[in-house]
């Protein structure tokens, strides 16, 4: 059925017609100007801030942050994490060209899959799009190099975020997405630390939904300091 059946059925189901003119000329004028919202004060700093923002607020979501210099520090932090919680050494990570760059192989001990994830995968390497200071929040798309399944399915999802893929508030995350990827994809997801519910007597529980442990490597590739 196209988009006009559709809206004409349910137009039908209503018993309305069509918009006015002027309110239809509103709805295209907002989906073209993609209006502003407000944009909280507290992301509006300096790049450098707006860095230890999100690593403040990543923690306070029950996630954790490992910062490194560069991409050939992440097998280190990924490893040493992966010990730290008792992990397995085997993930499943994303078939993103730049993590694919990234000299796994100065680590041997790790074993390094690349694609889909399984519900069997314990630990999930994902590549960042953007990360949020104004809430500590990740924004992955999807995309065939960036697949959702990582996401949602691995017990532990470790993600890897250029600190020059940070912005400081979600309108700019948005704008981030419609210039790079040239409009939306399929699906977005934004993860504000690991999945969890309260629904059941008011208990957390982690891992509700998907990871029940997240991990940011937070790889410092010497942006110049702007403001928010």
């Amino acid at each position: 059925m196209s988009k006009e059946l559709m809206l004409t059925a349910i137009r039908r189901g209503l018993r309305r017609g069509a918009l006015p003119d002027d309110q239809q000329d509103m709805l295209r004028g907002r989906l073209e100007r993609h209006p502003r919202h407000l944009i909280p004060a507290r992301s509006r700093l300096a790049h450098k801030d707006q860095v230890d923002l999100f690593v403040r607020n990543v923690t306070k979501e029950f996630g954790s942050v490992a910062l490194v210099s560069d991409l050939a520090a992440v097998p280190d932090a990924v490893a040493e994490y992966l010990q730290s919680q008792n992990l397995p050494s085997r993930f499943i990570m994303a078939p993103h060209p730049e993590l694919q760059s990234i000299p796994w192989f100065n680590r041997p001990m790790l074993d390094v899959w690349t694609g889909r994830a399984e519900p069997t995968d314990a630990v999930s390497v994902q590549h960042g799009f953007a990360g949020i200071a104004e809430t500590g929040t990740l924004m992955l798309p999807s995309a065939p190099v960036r697949p959702t399944t990582l996401n949602l399915l691995a017990d532990t999802a470790i993600v890897v975020l250029r600190t020059s893929n940070l912005v400081g508030a979600y309108e700019e995350a948005w704008d981030k997405l419609r210039v790079e990827m040239g409009g939306m994809p399929r699906n977005v997801m934004l993860v504000t630390g690991p999945s969890r519910s309260a629904d059941i007597e008011q208990t957390l529980e982690l891992g509700a939904h998907g990871p029940r442990n997240l991990h940011v490597v937070l790889v410092d590739d010497g942006v110049g300091d702007k403001s928010g």
